[in-house]
């Protein structure tokens, strides 16, 4: 029988755990870890999470910080903290330090950090403590070049789909593991309304306007849900097409609310922009019955089973194309998909997975 593991975790300072009712963003790196640390305690394991204050858990323990979540925080927008100097990540080191000064006393096997940018100095610094971090973004070329100058043995990568470890394939990766969704909120609807969806952050990486582009060419319905945003984007490729009888835009959802949408709508559409890592919508449509329609670009390939639960497409051109036979998908597969591969359940499996490889090459 393998021994029961003591873990460390550490995601953010920007807000406690679980998310405030009034913290209005989506911040899945957040609830992803909360899924993992519930899970594993389940599994008879130790978790300790790392926070700033205003944090609670009945399952696992909770190491808050002397400062208040910087959502909160009256002197400066955390947002525009984060563009002018980085001084958020002092604070996430700050949370760093206490896993350190714990460690002695604690004696965590496995010290599990979100946010690797923070983390990598202190592993780099303290060989002997095994480090393991989550990749939620894409490698791009300068992660690639601090994370290779950061290279240690002790420090090792887990991606959140196969195409994220492509940019830079000799990092210490020690697997991908698929993130997971909470199946019973997600209920299974075999009778969706004649409506598109798009559900997401409004930037322009997301491909929000793009996909108004391909349901006035369709002439379909489609809504739009998330939290309005600012600069020329929105006011020039979004804001303007709220006026059409066909684009309806609902604002934010909290996201308990968000399964009515997904289940609803006929086919989810994510023209997306960018080599998206993994696509927590995608799956969050499947698990309603919903196919998704969505660009070729990182996961798309490994999320969306093409053909059979939804449409994995190049251009406008063959979105639209797409839409026109969403009726040959089987909702049901859909959901089964995600039963099967993207489950909290399959999602904690795999972390114990990576924690125990990692401790056998100690």
């Amino acid at each position: 029988m393998r021994k029961k593991l003591k873990i460390a975790m550490m995601v953010s300072g920007i807000v406690p755990v679980p998310l405030p009712k009034d913290y209005k963003e989506i911040f899945a790196p957040m609830e992803m870890a909360m899924d993992i640390a519930n899970g594993l305690v389940k599994k008879g394991h130790k978790v300790s999470f790392f926070t700033p204050k205003g944090s609670k858990s009945k399952k696992f323990k909770v190491y808050e910080s002397s400062f208040q979540p910087l959502y909160k925080e009256k002197i400066t927008n955390y947002h525009e903290i984060d563009e002018k100097g980085k001084f958020s990540y002092l604070f996430e080191q700050y949370l760093i330090c206490l896993i350190l000064k714990k460690y002695s006393k604690e004696h965590f096997d496995i010290v599990h950090i979100h946010p690797a940018d923070r983390a990598l100095p202190f592993g780099y610094l303290f060989p002997k403590i095994p480090f393991v971090y989550t990749l939620h973004d894409p490698v791009s070329l300068w992660r690639k070049k601090i994370y290779r100058l950061y290279k240690t043995k002790n420090q090792y990568f887990v991606s959140i789909s196969k195409a994220q470890q492509k940019p830079a394939p000799d990092l210490n990766w020690i697997g991908t593991v698929y993130n997971g969704i909470r199946l019973k909120p997600f209920s299974f609807n075999p009778n969706p309304k004649n409506y598109l969806l798009f559900i997401g952050r409004l930037l322009e990486k997301k491909g929000a306007d793009t996909a108004i582009k391909i349901a006035l060419k369709t002439k379909q319905n489609l809504i739009i849900v998330g939290a309005p945003n600012k600069g020329a984007f929105w006011e020039k490729r979004i804001k303007p097409y709220l006026k059409r009888k066909n684009i309806k835009y609902v604002g934010y959802v909290p996201y308990e609310k968000t399964y009515k949408y997904y289940g609803e709508a006929k086919a989810a559409l994510y023209p997306i922009k960018w080599e998206e890592p993994f696509g927590l919508t995608f799956i969050e449509a499947m698990a309603c019955g919903t196919p998704v329609i969505v660009f070729d670009r990182g996961s798309a390939r490994e999320v969306v089973k093409d053909g059979k639960t939804g449409f994995v497409v190049k251009t406008i051109k063959g979105a639209v194309a797409a839409i026109k036979k969403i009726d040959q998908i089987d909702r049901k597969e859909c959901r089964k998909r995600v039963e099967e591969k993207f489950s909290i359940e399959k999602m904690v499996n795999d972390y114990e997975k990576v924690y125990y490889e990692i401790l056998k090459k100690k």
